[in-house]
């Protein structure tokens, strides 16, 4: 087999075969793939082998976890996804993912919480759309969209490569916070004069063992590396208020979770600057997805209602 772009003039291709072809290059597996459209992964294989023998050519390299597609293969996907998305979009899609059934949105359980259900639930139930929302880390979650578990994901990050489509959502600053009595044993203007060396001997509360929202605050605002460790992580974000406020010590939180707190006093902002930490999140989906109706309108009510928050 060579490795030139396949000529199909030739005669028509089978349609089934394209589009099972389409699933295992975009999710990277033939088990993701039988998901998608809703066939046997035996089936999956044996279709894909059979569109490898009708074009003369290799469409992917089998590695023992999943597949890589050939430059023969990202050549025929990029000419016929518009048009087999479009087809999908009048037929109805393949098995599992029809406009009537279930949107399966996923994120963090933070964002989902208190802004995601919030701006869907009334609109969506109003529009008869059946949600089915999973929580988890982004890693995890892409995978799960690559593998066909959900059909749209809130990512923290975008992910890499042509396989996902992701869209800018809303942008997260992230405060530096404390309890009251906290912020008075620190002392007013502290942490501004002094930088980190202020904070010095204070307990921190964070997400995660490896603090990864507090290093990057401490390397953005502060220019220098956090050594120390936290005295509580809770591997949820309103569980990290909920320590801080009940005077835990400080902790790095996004503004949108702890707008309330800052308002009535419950927290108090150790620092305002100018330049503080920004983390974009994405709306991801597959290609193609969200030419199904109830796709379309969650993922278009989330990118409306995101522009506020």
């Amino acid at each position: 087999m060579t490795d030139r772009a396949p000529d199909t003039a030739s005669g028509p291709l089978d349609l089934t075969l394209l589009r099972t072809f389409l699933a295992v290059h975009r999710s990277g597996s033939f088990t993701a793939a039988a998901r998608l459209v809703g066939l046997s992964q035996p089936t999956v294989t044996a279709q894909v082998r059979a569109l490898e023998r009708k074009l003369g050519r290799e469409l992917f390299a089998r590695l023992p976890r999943g597949v890589v597609p050939t430059a023969v293969a990202d050549d025929l996907a990029a000419r016929v996804a518009g048009p087999l998305d479009a087809l999908e979009a009048v037929t109805g899609g393949p098995p599992g993912e029809g406009g009537a059934g279930p949107v399966r949105l996923a994120g963090p359980a933070e964002l989902l919480c208190l802004r995601v259900l919030p701006a869907l639930a009334a609109p969506t139930a109003a529009r008869g759309v059946v949600l089915r929302v999973a929580t988890g880390l982004t890693d995890d979650l892409l995978e799960g969209l690559r593998a066909g578990h959900h059909d749209l994901v809130i990512a923290t990050y975008r992910p890499r490569g042509r396989a996902l489509v992701a869209t800018p959502l809303m942008d997260e600053e992230f405060v530096l916070v404390a309890a009251p009595g906290w912020a008075d044993r620190i002392g007013p203007g502290r942490v501004a004069a002094e930088g980190a060396a202020a904070l010095r001997g204070v307990p921190l509360v964070a997400y995660a063992e490896d603090l990864p929202i507090t290093r990057r605050y401490w390397r953005h605002v502060f220019g220098t590396r956090l050594t120390a460790r936290a005295s509580v992580t809770v591997p949820d974000l309103r569980g990290v208020l909920a320590a801080v406020a009940a005077g835990g010590g400080v902790a790095v939180l996004p503004r949108y979770l702890c707008a309330g707190e800052l308002a009535d006093g419950t927290l108090v902002a150790l620092l305002a600057p100018e330049d503080p930490p920004i983390n974009t999140a994405y709306l991801v989906r597959r290609p193609g997805a969200v030419d199904h109706p109830h796709l379309a309108l969650v993922r278009d009510l989330l990118v409306r209602e995101a522009r506020g928050w």
